[in-house]
C-alpha cells in the first residue's frame, strides 16, 4: 500500500514526476519519466500520457506496469497492472489517454544508509501558462 503521507504530498503538488516502465508485446521494457499523476486511493495510482505514446500502447498490449516514487525519505517501487480508462481527454487539445494502475506491491527500493531529500525537481519550459492550463485540464480528467 501506499503511505498516506505520501498519497497526501502527491495529490497536493501541482504536478508529481514519477518514472514509469511497462513493456511492449514481446517483453520489451520500457520507461518513461511523466508528470500527469494521481493516487486515488492506498492501492491505485492514475496516470495520463500521449494516447499514442510508446506507454500508452505497451498498457494497452501487456497491462504490467511499475511505477518508481521519489519522495522525502521514500523511494518506492510499486508494481501493478494498469487498464485504459479513459481514451482521451476532451478538453485537452491533442490526445491524452488515462490508465489506472491498481497496485499489488510496493517495495522500499532505497538502499541501507541513503535516503532521498525531496522529489525530483521539476519546472515547465516554454510557455508556462500554457502548460498550466494543460495541467489542470489532465489533472481534473485524473480526479474524475
Amino acid at each position: 500500500m501506499l503511505p498516506r503521507d505520501l498519497i497526501d504530498l502527491m495529490r497536493d503538488l501541482n504536478v508529481f514526476p514519477v518514472v514509469v516502465s511497462t513493456v511492449d508485446g514481446e517483453g520489451n521494457p520500457h520507461l518513461a519519466f511523466i508528470t500527469w499523476v494521481y493516487p486515488t486511493d492506498e492501492r491505485t495510482i492514475r496516470i495520463a500520457v500521449s494516447s499514442n505514446a510508446k506507454t500508452a500502447q505497451n498498457i494497452r498490449q501487456n497491462s504490467k506496469v511499475a511505477i518508481q516514487i521519489f519522495a522525502p525519505d521514500k523511494a518506492l517501487s510499486c508494481y501493478g497492472v494498469g487498464k485504459e480508462i479513459k481514451e482521451k481527454i476532451e478538453d485537452v487539445p491533442f490526445p491524452v489517454s488515462v490508465f489506472e494502475v491498481q497496485i499489488d506491491e510496493v517495495e522500499n527500493s532505497l538502499f541501507p544508509g541513503a535516503t532521498i531529500t525531496g522529489i525530483i525537481p521539476f519546472a515547465h519550459t516554454g510557455n508556462v501558462l500554457k502548460m498550466t492550463e494543460l495541467d489542470s485540464k489532465v489533472l481534473k480528467a485524473l480526479k474524475e
